[in-house]
């Protein structure tokens, strides 16, 4: 007889924890007493189902919901989890897993052991166990959210009131998460629950809807009341949260939709909040929005651009113009700058300003700004060949692309391609590409300047200018934006700053470029100063390549 096995077998029956052992896919083939009076089952309706759920499909064919983080590739694991009795009732419980390996260090089986939690629940919210109660602030849950809110909408039409619906979604909670851990995070979410509960009347719902985002539904006379229960919620943020001895700042974000005025639906008045929260979001967040028709209009014109955007290059409706750089002494075209501009079959010429953005969020601006380096490198070279005097191209490089593990790799293979000498090209960087990885960084501008490329930082002093970078990183040329040489006659503080970087640039002997110049009296000055090149409506707006060809045969022009 083998008395361990018989010793294990023993705890197995008497233990009072509920125990189950699984299999490498998680199907229970052993479970104790404890388990199946915990779970409701008998013994031949556990054994062969899953014990977790693993996806919404499987949820009625599992036992328990993990409402913990866990790493499936872990050995052993410890966390909350909600036990789904047969009856339907929920159990707040404690599990710990450990999995058995064979000789070969191979998974075989899983044991798990799961102990309740007494009264967690009615502590917190003084309400019982539930599928429709958020088990780690004690809310109400999303399930349940619905219900209420249809019943407000009800209640509401009768009486000709209003419900106001708030969705309150937390600012950059993602950095609590990373930075401190989830569990830490899921402190901080049961204290802001515990918060905006104090906040609102007995009548009214507060529900944890979805992960960092709570919701809250109550009748109002007028939308007046949401605004002061939304400032209520906003001053509650105030006060850091005390969590393990740190303190966290937060804030929120508040989208507000009211019945009947903006929808007669429960489902369209989460989706106008939510579509409002998303809107103070984009604004910095820390503040509420009402949801306003103009949204969706805004929302959908912005996903019509994006589609746009995306046949467009199919459609050969980008088209490049050009901008002379001038020598200042010589009032000689040195270089130009390509600017990408969009041919819209039917709103015409869009601005760059008005693409560029929705280019960058929709992961589009890596292939477009693979054409305008490719299409740029063509003309250029088609201007060499023709005998012209050799110049060289500018192209903005935005941080995506620059970022990307196949800049360097990218531009090797267009300049081969094309033909194009590297000396002919220049990069133009902003400042804020520079404030990532630094080590990463240099390498990649070090592998460019090897080559012979030109390196630029665009529109220097207007973002995280550093004197520090200007000798760490290996840069050719500072460009002075044209907010400083747009008043320069005018504003004394502008022209000081515009001397300054002019002066700095010719100590650190690189090239200094002004853009922006308009007027005469923007030359005199700069060149008074000893800037190098000037780029500006005072000698050449942007052209098409065929006008900029005749600007280098026949010298700029003045418009």
């Amino acid at each position: 007889m083998d008395l361990d096995k018989e010793l294990l077998n023993a705890v197995f029956k008497i233990s009072e924890d509920a125990i189950i052992v699984c299999d490498h896919d998680n199907k229970i083939i052993r479970a104790n007493t404890s388990f199946n009076d915990l779970a409701g089952y008998s013994e031949s309706e556990v054994l062969g189902r899953h014990l977790f759920k693993k996806d919404e499909r499987n949820r009625e064919r599992s036992f328990i919901e993990i409402l913990s983080t866990r790493d499936e590739e872990a050995l052993s694991w410890s966390g909350r989890v909600m036990i789904r009795r047969k009856n339907g009732e929920a159990k707040l419980s404690e599990a710990v897993s450990y999995t058995i390996l064979d000789e070969h260090r191979t998974p075989q089986k899983r044991l798990t052991i799961i102990r309740i939690i007494p009264d967690r629940m009615a502590e917190v919210t003084g309400t019982e166990i539930n599928p429709q109660y958020d088990p780690l602030t004690g809310l109400p849950n999303a399930n349940l959210l619905n219900d209420r809110l249809n019943q407000a909408t009800i209640a509401a039409n009768r009486e000709q009131k209003s419900v106001a619906v708030l969705l309150i979604g937390l600012d950059r909670f993602n950095m609590v998460n990373d930075g401190l851990g989830f569990e830490m995070g899921d402190l901080v979410l049961k204290e802001i629950g515990a918060r905006f509960a104090g906040t609102i009347r007995k009548s009214d719902t507060i529900a944890r809807f979805e992960g960092d985002r709570f919701c809250l539904v109550m009748i109002v006379a007028s939308s007046d009341d949401s605004v002061i229960v939304a400032e209520k919620i906003l001053k509650a943020m105030q006060t850091p949260v005390e969590v393990a001895g740190s303190e966290i700042y937060l804030t929120a974000s508040i989208g507000i939709s009211i019945f009947p005025a903006d929808s007669d639906s429960g489902f369209n008045l989460l989706k106008h909040s939510e579509s409002a929260m998303r809107h103070i979001k984009k604004s910095g967040g820390g503040g509420y929005q009402f949801y306003s028709g103009e949204m969706n209009v805004k929302a959908k014109q912005r996903i019509d651009l994006e589609n746009s955007l995306r046949h467009a290059m199919e459609h050969n409706e980008f088209v490049l113009y050009y901008q002379p750089k001038v020598d200042i002494v010589t009032d000689k075209i040195v270089g130009a700058e390509a600017l990408i501009r969009w041919k819209h079959p039917e709103r015409g010429l869009v601005p760059p300003g008005d693409f560029i953005p929705v280019a960058e969020e929709s992961g589009l601006i890596i292939s477009i700004g693979e054409w305008v380096l490719r299409k740029a490198c063509m003309q250029c070279l088609s201007w060499r060949e023709k005998g012209l005097p050799s110049i060289r191209i500018s192209i903005n490089v935005v941080a995506p692309q620059f970022r990307s593990k196949r800049i360097v790799d990218q531009i090797t293979e267009t300049l081969e391609e094309t033909g194009l000498p590297p000396h002919c090209l220049e990069l133009e960087i902003t400042e804020s590409i520079l404030m990532g990885e630094p080590l990463i960084i240099v390498e990649t501008l070090n592998q460019l300047r090897k080559m012979g490329i030109s390196i630029s930082i665009d529109d220097f002093g207007t973002g995280y200018s550093s004197l520090s970078y200007l000798s760490r990183f290996p840069i050719n040329t500072l460009k002075i934006d044209r907010a400083f040489i747009f008043d320069l006659q005018k504003n004394h503080q502008n022209a000081e700053i515009t001397r300054a970087i002019i002066g700095l640039s010719r100590s650190l002997n690189l090239e200094v470029v002004a853009e922006g110049a308009e007027l005469l009296e923007h030359i005199d000055f700069l060149r008074e100063q000893g800037c190098d090149t000037v780029q500006g409506f005072f000698y050449s707006k942007p052209v098409s390549s065929d006008e900029f060809e005749t600007l280098l045969r026949d010298g700029f022009q003045k418009v």
